[in-house]
């Protein structure tokens, strides 16, 4: 599955890339993200718990980031265990272009998903997916606002 769209921030690019490297602020953007523990400028951890239709999923995921390329742009991949509910793995590559003042972010994010969760219906899972990404945005230029108004 493949998600795409594109969020502008009100801040500078220079600060929303930093932001998408700050684990506070990532963990307080990712929706059901109840632990998240950076290894590394380029390791992460995640736990996070997710809902797709009746199947309730707890995630422990490693990301590996690579920021080389920033300001403009950095990519991510990652995988996530959830036991007997599935898993997930995947990657996304962040452009970040600078527009006045703010920050146009355009995503493209490739998941693909195994075990109960891929048979629940693919159009619940991309529904929920587009959901969940819609609110990690929405929460990530909350907490940015919040740390840098």
């Amino acid at each position: 599955m493949i998600l795409q769209d594109e969020v502008l921030v009100p801040l500078d690019r220079n600060t929303v890339f930093q932001a998408l490297n700050d684990p506070e602020i990532l963990k307080a953007s990712i929706p059901g993200c109840e632990e998240l523990i950076k290894h590394s400028d380029t390791e992460m951890e995640a736990t996070v718990v997710v809902k797709f239709g009746p199947v309730k999923a707890s995630f422990s995921s490693n990301v590996e980031i690579d920021p080389s390329a920033g300001p403009e742009q950095f990519d991510l991949t990652g995988s996530g265990d959830a036991g007997v509910a599935g898993f997930a793995k995947g990657g996304a590559r962040v452009v970040l272009t600078e527009q006045d003042s703010s920050t146009l972010l355009n995503y493209e994010v490739n998941i693909d998903i195994g075990g109960k969760l891929a048979q629940i219906g693919s159009r619940l899972v991309e529904g929920t997916s587009k959901r969940l990404a819609k609110k990690f945005f929405t929460n990530f230029e909350e907490a940015l606002l919040a740390k840098y108004s």
